[in-house]
């Protein structure tokens, strides 16, 4: 979010609004390890961490002063959890624009860990000078996608970027891309068809197993100090399994990293001490 550079004429976007919008995904975050909640509230947490600026910006009224506070998402159906914050929102779009393709892809690394390979060489570059005037910027990437070299990465990403078209390229809602109606609907390769925010989390949140073994995965990568190996999969799968009972609370993906074979592995190796009961540290 630090490095991520709104154009300026394009959008009223300042340093405060930076700040802030870095500051909530931070809180959020940090709430739901404190709190040992659900990892599924990053798909659909009803609840965020607004200051008055961050909370005009979304248009939610009731929030004064500079102090973040909890705020009640309930009823808002156009923010909760991740996906519909501005941080991730900004740092998955251009500068003069938002992508489709970035969010889909950034969806894809991050929430399902099913990263798209890069794309080919000689790759015609999308033509977005009439973007917005002549034509929409879902039916430039529709014309675009027609290519068969580009159609196997992009009917994967694209459909989950186009979810997201009403926030503009810092998150804020909008209706009109230009002078073109919002088309927020896509469709995935294996058929199932969605709109919106709401409709991407409800696909998201329909597979819940996926989602939680690439937070898990992620986590033991963090854990290890090194890239997930083959090996490390079955331990990964086990682990979210017996998480999943109890709604993929934050601290069982952790105890289960901990007590697993590839850690204890590289713990030995490592000489690190005794085990910590991460529950009570």
């Amino acid at each position: 979010m630090d490095s991520v550079k709104p154009d300026w004429e394009h959008f009223l976007f300042d340093d405060l609004l930076r700040i802030s919008a870095k500051r909530e995904t931070e809180m959020f975050l940090g709430n739901m390890i404190q709190e040992d909640r659900s990892i599924l509230d990053m798909i659909d947490g009803k609840y965020t961490y607004l200051n008055e600026r961050l909370a005009r910006f979304y248009n939610i009224p009731g929030v004064t002063g500079p102090e973040f506070r909890k705020v009640d998402l309930t009823g808002n159906p156009e923010r909760s959890g991740i996906l519909t914050q501005a941080s991730v929102l900004t740092v998955s779009s251009y500068a003069t624009r938002t992508s489709p393709v970035l969010r889909g892809k950034w969806v894809l690394e991050n929430i399902l860990n099913t990263p798209p390979p890069p794309p080919p060489p000689d790759v015609p570059t999308l033509d977005v000078a009439e973007v917005g005037a002549s034509v929409s910027l879902r039916q430039q990437l529709e014309k675009h996608r027609s290519n068969p070299i580009c159609a196997s990465c992009h009917s994967r990403m694209d459909p989950l970027g186009f979810s997201l078209e009403n926030y503009d390229a810092i998150g804020q809602w909008r209706t009109q891309d230009g002078k073109f109606p919002i088309d927020a609907s896509g469709k995935l390769p294996d058929g199932r068809t969605f709109s919106g925010s709401a409709g991407l989390k409800s696909v998201l949140m329909s597979d819940q197993d996926a989602f939680a073994r690439a937070v898990t995965e992620k986590l033991m990568i963090y854990a290890l100090g090194r890239g997930a190996e083959r090996y490390d999969k079955p331990v990964i799968a086990q682990i979210t399994k017996t998480a999943a009972p109890n709604k993929y609370k934050f601290s069982d993906l952790v105890i289960g990293i901990v007590n697993s074979m590839p850690f204890q592995m590289h713990r030995s190796e490592t000489g690190r001490g005794e085990k910590t009961d991460v529950r009570h540290s």
